[in-house]
Order: C-alpha cells, then structure tokens, then sequence
C-alpha cells in the first residue's frame, strides 16, 4: 500500500511517520512531503501516482491573518490539482481542526481547505475522510507553535515562568493517538467526518500537572504513570529535559561497611532487574513509544549512546558505578549500552511498566549504522 503523508516535518505528521514506519507491511510504501517536496511539482507528481491514500497533514498555524487563511486553502488546492494532473484517486484523509467552525482567519482557511477537499471528492467519485483534531501534544512538537502543552514543557525545562492562560480550555490529544486513529480509518476505508475526543481540562490544570512532574522528577521521583494520558504528558516533558538533563548523579551514602543509593523512587511500582554485559559487548539498540526505561551502571564501565529517530546526531553518556547516575531513556529515540571496561559491567534496567511479551513496546533500531 502507497500511503503519501504532507507536512511529513510536522509534529503530527513525523508521528504519523513514525507511527507508519514501524509496521513493516508500510514502510515500502511510504511516501512524505515536507514543504521543499510539496512544492516541487515533479517530486508531488511523482508521490501521488499511484497512491492508495493520502493523509494532509500540511498547514499554516503560525503568520499573518492572510497568510493563514488563504494558504490553508491554498495548500487544499494544490493537493487536489496534482491529484487530477496524475489521475490519482486516492483515500483522502484530512487532518482538519476543532477550531473550523470559529470565524478568525485559521478557522475560516482551514474550513476552506476541507471545501476544496469535499469538491474534489465529488469530481472524482474519491473516499475522503475530515479528521477533526482537538489539541494535538506530543514528543518534538514546538514551543510557542503547536500547543500550550509543548510552550509550558519548554519553559519548566529552561526553569521560566509559566505563562498561563487562567480562563483558557484545553481538549488535548497526544499525535501518537491520532496516528493510530489514521492508520485505522486508512484500513477500513472510513469516510464522513471522523471527531477524534481528546482529554478536557483548563489550561491552568495542564499546567499544575506538568509543574507536578517536573517538580518530583527534579527531585528524581518519578510520578505516577497509570493514567496513559499522564504517561504521554511526562514523556513529552522528558522529551525537552533531554538531554541536559542527564546523567543525573545519585548520592552516595557510604560507611565501613560499603555504599548505598538509591536506584529508583516511584509512585506506581514498575519493574527492574539487573544484567551483566561482557567488555565490548553492547546491548538495546531498540527504541520505545511509551514505555520509561532506565539504565543505571551498578559496576564497571560502560557508554549510553541515544539517538532520536529521523535523525544522525548520537548522544554519548559515559557513566561508571564509581560515581552511580541515570539516564531516562526518551521515548522515539534508539539507544544502546556499551561496556567500556575492562571487567564485566552490572546494570540495573527499570521500567515503569512489567514487561509484556504480547506488547512489548520494543523496536529494533541500531544507534549506529555499523551495528
């Protein structure tokens, strides 16, 4: 299947890639634009042909009332004049917003595009479905741009102060959820208006809950994770703390009779155990969507490597259980464990969540190329 993703550089639309690509069955198919790409006419002729579906990520959120307006619809309407140039008849999925029906110029233009879509449908006798989107947060996105959810993790990660709308509504959906909406409408063939439900709350409450994360994690205590939406909102603050965050040094209490520290604090248990790694040898090269992993070097040597997915740049932590520090490993980014010594290294892994065979939440990914 050729599944065509516009604003593939955007934060719902790198999810949607991400989302995509690591499900076998659709990474030879997958095709992204991002801006160079979609207004090249020969690159967005060469994406469509052929195209079993198309998802229009792309949008104008941030610019001048004009801008915003009329490059929304714009943008609808050289989709659908490159799909007719090429004779594509694709299933049409477009990420539209709850903010469609307000009468300021993102609303009005972003109503505008799903009209061109609508029209272009009835020409061609297409599927076509308007995903109507809440508040979109997750791993990446920008501050100051996409939500207040990403403006308030930047600021706590800079220790600036919150600015908070005290009378604002939020409806806040993480972009790996509406992934995983799309990849389903995409196999069932859905069409019509699709309304994707999110959390509700007031921005001060978004706001209280993120103080609270950064607050006990500051203090190395993870909060409780049991509430998937509070898992996604944590992994989102973790993803702008990385990586100064890290390696964060634990205090060692040490006596004639030896050392202690403690290795995790937690509100909602997890599971950890301990492994030992021969010199040389290196372990992980995968990477997660949700699950929290920490790698904590108990003895000997070792270097973590990170790198965010889409990405080349490599994260380097050398850590030794002389002097114990953790490192949080952040979700959408591979990573690995190298023994650097020269004596057999002791780690401890701990997870916010007992393993599941069934779902592991693991993906195999190198962190280097050579590997």
């Amino acid at each position: 299947m050729k599944i065509v993703v516009t604003g593939a550089n955007g934060l719902l639309g790198r999810h949607l890639h991400l989302h995509l690509r690591a499900r076998e069955q659709y990474r030879a198919g997958l095709v992204l634009l991002d801006r160079e790409s979609f207004n090249d006419d020969g690159w967005l002729a060469q994406a469509l042909e052929g195209a079993d579906a198309v998802v229009h990520c792309a949008g104008i959120n941030r610019d001048s009332d004009e801008v915003v307006e009329q490059g929304n619809r714009q943008l609808a309407e050289r989709l659908t004049a490159a799909m007719e140039r090429v004779g594509a008849r694709p299933h049409l999925l477009y990420t539209n917003s709850t903010q469609r029906e307000r009468d300021n110029p993102y609303g009005r233009g972003k109503q505008a595009a799903h009209r061109v879509f609508v029209e272009w449908t009835q020409r061609q006798g297409a599927q076509y479905a308007e995903l109507v989107l809440p508040h979109v947060f997750g791993e990446g996105g920008r501050p100051y741009y996409n939500s207040a959810v990403q403006t308030f993790c930047h600021q706590l990660a800079m220790g600036e102060e919150l600015a908070i709308n005290g009378a604002g509504q939020l409806e806040l959906l993480h972009a790996q959820d509406i992934a995983a909406e799309i990849l389903g409408a995409i196999e069932r063939g859905r069409t019509g208006e699709l309304r994707l439900q999110g959390r509700a709350m007031s921005v001060a409450s978004a706001a209280g809950k993120l103080i609270d994360m950064h607050r006990s994690y500051a203090n190395d205590i993870i909060p409780d994770l049991r509430d998937r939406f509070d898992l996604q909102l944590f992994n989102t603050l973790r993803s702008f703390l990385y990586p100064a965050f890290y390696p964060r040094e634990l205090k060692l209490h040490s006596d004639d009779r030896g050392a202690l520290f403690e290795g995790v604090k937690n509100r909602n248990g997890g599971q950890a155990f301990l492994s030992t790694t021969r010199p040389g040898i290196t372990r992980g090269n995968h990477y997660h969507f949700n699950k929290v992993e920490r790698f904590l070097v108990v003895k000997g040597q070792a270097v973590i490597r990170i790198r965010c997915l889409l990405d080349d740049h490599v994260e380097e932590f050398h850590v030794s259980g002389n002097a114990p520090a953790y490192v949080d490993m952040p979700t959408l980014h591979t990573h690995s464990i190298t023994n650097t010594g020269d004596d057999e290294l002791l780690t401890m892994f701990w997870s916010h969540e007992l393993f599941d065979p069934e779902h592991p939440d693991t993906h195999f990914e190198p962190v280097l190329e050579q590997q």
